[in-house]
Order: structure tokens, then C-alpha cells, then sequence
């Protein structure tokens, strides 16, 4: 069932792509923009987030994660962990203005720019505008633009493609750069835990576990075979993934579709069981819509039932969620339009925003912060 492939063809296959991949992202972005604008908040656990029990962090200072708390968090717990964090309500417009003048020093080197978020970006510079030498000199340059011009700081990854440049940025983080070259990535990627690769999360891990697989190293003993018989198409992208193979471009103004995350059950539940797993989920997805200049209009439930029946509704209220408890509210009311026997169980529940408009072209999106 293994099939170790020779470690110098694993590397030609990442020194095949020439490409030169820069992701920068800002360092706890909501957070240091509020301190760099209030003085008195320097150097103080700042956490970004409307206080009550149903509000959930959207950014937390440095200062502040040294006490555990995180983005996606409950900011009663967050609270709880940090007594004496500072409390800032979120202000979405001032961080989506910020968020265009870092892109407008981006623009200035490359324009294949593709924005993840708000605060974060993939940059192809394989050619640059400004004549530097090299991907990390471009690298450096937009780090010291972003800390002279706009007092922020931002951490950069540097490698052959979307996905080992993503991995660099996090490794020196805050306010770091890091390089992982083509002909080291294979050294690079073994030892580290599976739960660093993009869509590993709590459940593919466990799997993995099951088959004796705790690191990257050790995905790449199995065939690209044998991972898609347990893991579907999935499978294949775990292969490459693990060889350090992406094939991705940068596609700049690429506008975000939808926003989703799911969760399987550790065992089938039935409907009525599902309201801490949607709550859960509702909270990751609106977290990460409040980092798109875009407002999704459409709330999408998905549920694939214990026999892998997958079952989806959706609906577009008339006016866009304005809270995480609208999402979950709707969420909720969705879930209510599933018709079947009151026995049956399901294995899976998601949650997902979808039908994005433009802020500037959608009057519905000022309503929300009159």
C-alpha cells in the first residue's frame, strides 16, 4: 500500500515551478491598526470585539494572546482569560481603508495581487515592476513601506508557490520574513504535524492518526491511490500537498464566492442536536466575512445525513446579517425546512455566505454601520 517516492524526485518536482510567491500578512491587523490610532492603547492587551455573551473576538493584540485568547473566541471567554484587556468595538470601515492603501504598496511591485482578506494577500513577483533583484528584496521593501507609511506591521512568506509561501509568513511571525527555497521545502515540510496543511482540520487529522500518520513526512509513504480511497478528491491534494506541490496562481481581483466551514460529528445526531455545532460554525464563517470589503446577501445550511445524503437550503433575507446571532438565527430557521423522519440522523452539518456585492454598489451595506 506504501510507495516512498526518492527524495531528489520530490524536490524536482518543487524546483520545477520557477514562480516567486510572496504572501504578506498583517500582524493582528484589527488590533494594531486600534493602537496605532490610541496611543494609550500601546503596548496594552487590546481585544477587538463588542462585549455580551453572544459576541466573538474579531482580533486580539499580541499583548492580549499571550493570555490564550484568539480570534473566533467567545469574548465572555476571552474575558475570563484576560480581565484587564481593553475592549474596542470593531470598525470595519476604518480597517477596509487601511486595507487599501497596504494593497496600494503592493500594486506598486506586482499587479498579479490576489487579497485572501483584509488583511492578507498572495503576490506573484517572478517579474516586479520596481527592478529588484529578487522576491525577497521585494519582500523586504513592502515590509518597511507598510512600517513607514502607514506605522503597521506586516509578516511575509517567501517560496515557489501560494502554499509554501503561506506556511513562511506564519513562521517568524510578528513582524518576521521567511524564506523557504525550492530545493529545501522537502526537508522543511517532513517534520512538520499534518494539521498545517490547509484542510487538515480536527477530523482528517484523526484519520490520518488511524493510519499511522502524524507527520507530513509520513503522508508521503502512501500512494496518491491509496489517500483517494480514504479521502476522496481530497486525497490527491494531500499527495501533492505533502511533496510541496501547488499548482494555484495568483489570481488577482478573483472576487470571493462564498464563505463556508463544516464539521463532521464524531457520531451521527440527530437535527435537534445540531445547535452547538451550527452555532460553532456560524461564528468562524461570520468572523471571517467582517475581513471581506464585500457583504454576503445569502445564508446557506448544508447537512449530509448518516447514509451520505447531502441536503442544502438557503435563503437571501432582505437585508444582509447583521451579527453573528443573525447568522445563527437564520441558520437555525433554515434547519427548520429540513423534512425528514424525526429519527433521522446526520454525520455532518455546514454553514455558508454567498452572493457577495459590492459595498459601494449594494445601499443595503451602509445600513449596517449608520
Amino acid at each position: 500500500m506504501r510507495a516512498a517516492l526518492p527524495i531528489e524526485a520530490e524536490q524536482t518536482a518543487i524546483l520545477m515551478d520557477t514562480r516567486k510567491i510572496i504572501h504578506v500578512d498583517m500582524d493582528a491587523f484589527y488590533a494594531s491598526v486600534e493602537q496605532r490610532d490610541t496611543p494609550q492603547l500601546r503596548g496594552q492587551p487590546v481585544v477587538v470585539a463588542w462585549r455580551g455573551k453572544r459576541s466573538v473576538v474579531c482580533a486580539a493584540s499580541y499583548e492580549a494572546r499571550k493570555f490564550g485568547v484568539r480570534s473566533a473566541m467567545p469574548a465572555v471567554q476571552a474575558e475570563r482569560l484576560c480581565p484587564h484587556a481593553v475592549f474596542i468595538p470593531p470598525d470595519f470601515l476604518r480597517y477596509r481603508a487601511v486595507s487599501r492603501s497596504v494593497r496600494e504598496i503592493f500594486l506598486r511591485h506586482t499587479d498579479l495581487v490576489e487579497p485572501l482578506s483584509l488583511d492578507e494577500a498572495y503576490l506573484d513577483v517572478t517579474k516586479n515592476k520596481t527592478g529588484l533583484p529578487s522576491a525577497t528584496h521585494v519582500a523586504r521593501t513592502i515590509r518597511e513601506q507598510i512600517r513607514q507609511e502607514l506605522q503597521l506591521t506586516a509578516s511575509a512568506g517567501i517560496a515557489a508557490n501560494k502554499f509554501l509561501a503561506k506556511i513562511a509568513s506564519d513562521w517568524r511571525k510578528p513582524d518576521g520574513l521567511f524564506v523557504i527555497k525550492p530545493d529545501e521545502a522537502i526537508d522543511f515540510l517532513t517534520p512538520l504535524a499534518v494539521n498545517r496543511l490547509p484542510g487538515v482540520g480536527k477530523v482528517t487529522a484523526r484519520r490520518l492518526a488511524d493510519l499511522g500518520v502524524r507527520t507530513v513526512g509520513e503522508i508521503r509513504s502512501f500512494e496518491s491511490g491509496v489517500l483517494q480511497q480514504q479521502f476522496g478528491r481530497y486525497g490527491i491534494r494531500l499527495f501533492e500537498l505533502a511533496r510541496g506541490i501547488d499548482d494555484n496562481p495568483v489570481e488577482p481581483n478573483r472576487p470571493t464566492q462564498s464563505i463556508s466551514a463544516e464539521d463532521t460529528f464524531e457520531s451521527d445526531i440527530l437535527l435537534e442536536e445540531t445547535d452547538a455545532m451550527i452555532r460553532s460554525l456560524a461564528e468562524k464563517v461570520w468572523l471571517a466575512s467582517l475581513k471581506e470589503p464585500r457583504t454576503a446577501r445569502t445564508v446557506v445550511l448544508k447537512l449530509k445525513t448518516a447514509e451520505f445524503s447531502i441536503l442544502t437550503r438557503s435563503h437571501t433575507p432582505a437585508w444582509p446579517p447583521a451579527s453573528c446571532e443573525d447568522l445563527v438565527s437564520i441558520a437555525l430557521a433554515l434547519r427548520e425546512k429540513v423534512l425528514l423522519s424525526p429519527g433521522q440522523k446526520f454525520r455532518l452539518v455546514g454553514i455558508g455566505l454567498s452572493n457577495f456585492r459590492d459595498a459601494m454598489t449594494d445601499p443595503m451595506e451602509n445600513r449596517l454601520f449608520d
